[in-house]
C-alpha cells in the first residue's frame, strides 16, 4: 500500500508517538510546533503552539486526555489533548531531550541534557533511542555505533543485537509479531551525494528471533530520526530528518511472512 504522507513540519522530524489506542499520532519537530494527526488517513487534527525552540520529545497519556512537550527552549510543557490549550509549564537549566507519563497521567518525568549520562555499556557510541515492548518486558535501543539491541528489562540483560552499517537512530518492536523496525542513515553533515540509495535512508525490518534483516522500506529523502509501530501492529510510522512522517500500512503477505530458518 501507497504510505500516507504528513506534511506539518518544516524541519526535520524529532519523535513520533502514537496514543495508547492507536488513532492518534503526534509529531514533533527543530520547528517548535508538535502536531496531533488521525493515524487513519493521515488528517491534521490540530497543533500545539507555544515552544520556541526545537521540540525534542512528545507524550500522551493513558486516556488521551493530556500531551506532554519537551523542549530546548528549556522548558516541559503540558497540554490539553483536544483543545491546544497550554495547562502547565515546567522550566528546566537545559534543553529537556525525554518525557513521559506513569499510567495514572498524574506523574510526568523528563531528562535534560545534564542529566542524562547513565547508560549500560552494552553499545561503543551514543545511544540515540530507547523504547519498550507493548508489554513492558523488553527495551530495544538504537546506537550511533550502527547497531540496536534488545535487552530484558527487569534485568537489562542483553538478549540480541541486529547490526547494520550506518549509524541507527530509532528502534521499535513490533507488538504482534517477532519482528523489530530500525530507522537511521548517515548524518546530514556526512552526506555527501543527493542519491536516496545511497544515503541509506530506509526504513529495516529484522526478525527479533534470528536477528535476520528480511526487509526494506524506502521514502524518505534523508536519515530516518524516529520509527513507531501502531499499537495494533499493523501499520508504522517514521519520521525523518526531511521534516516528513510516513504512515505505513502493511499489506496482508507480511502477517504470513515466515523467515526460513
Amino acid at each position: 500500500m501507497k504510505p500516507i504522507l504528513l506534511q506539518g513540519h518544516e524541519r526535520s522530524i524529532t519523535q513520533i508517538k502514537y496514543n495508547r489506542e492507536g488513532d492518534l499520532l503526534f509529531t514533533v519537530a527543530k520547528d517548535t510546533v508538535a502536531n496531533v494527526w488521525y493515524s487513519v488517513n493521515g488528517e491534521r487534527l490540530g497543533t500545539y503552539n507555544g515552544h520556541t525552540g526545537a521540540v525534542w520529545c512528545v507524550d500522551c497519556d493513558w486516556d488521551t486526555k493530556n500531551v506532554l512537550t519537551g523542549s530546548a527552549d528549556n522548558s516541559c510543557r503540558l497540554w490539553d489533548c483536544e483543545t491546544g490549550k497550554q495547562l502547565a509549564m515546567l522550566n528546566t537549566s537545559s534543553a529537556v531531550r525525554t518525557c513521559g507519563f506513569d499510567f495514572s497521567g498524574n506523574i510526568i518525568m523528563f531528562s535534560t541534557d545534564k542529566q542524562m549520562g547513565y547508560q549500560l555499556k552494552e553499545h561503543s557510541k551514543q545511544i540515540n533511542d530507547i523504547q519498550t515492548s507493548v508489554d513492558l518486558t523488553m527495551v530495544i535501543t538504537a546506537s550511533k555505533d550502527c547497531s540496536s539491541k534488545l535487552f530484558d528489562s527487569t534485568t537489562l540483560d542483553h538478549i540480541k543485537t541486529f547490526k547494520t552499517e550506518r549509524p541507527v537512530n530509532s528502534a521499535a518492536i513490533s507488538p504482534i509479531m517477532d519482528h523489530v523496525v530500525m530507522g537511521g542513515g548517515q548524518e546530514a553533515m556526512e552526506v555527501t551525494t543527493t542519491s536516496t540509495r545511497i544515503g541509506k535512508f530506509e526504513a529495516r525490518f529484522f526478525h527479533a528471533a534470528y536477528e535476520e534483516e528480511f526487509g526494506r522500506v524506502k521514502g524518505h529523502f534523508g536519515p530516518i530520526n524516529c520509527v513507531a509501530f501502531h499499537p495494533d501492529g499493523k501499520s508504522y510510522s517514521s519520521g525523518g530528518e526531511d521534516g516528513y512522517t510516513r504512515i505505513h500500512y502493511f499489506d496482508p503477505q507480511y502477517f504470513d511472512f515466515e523467515l526460513e530458518a
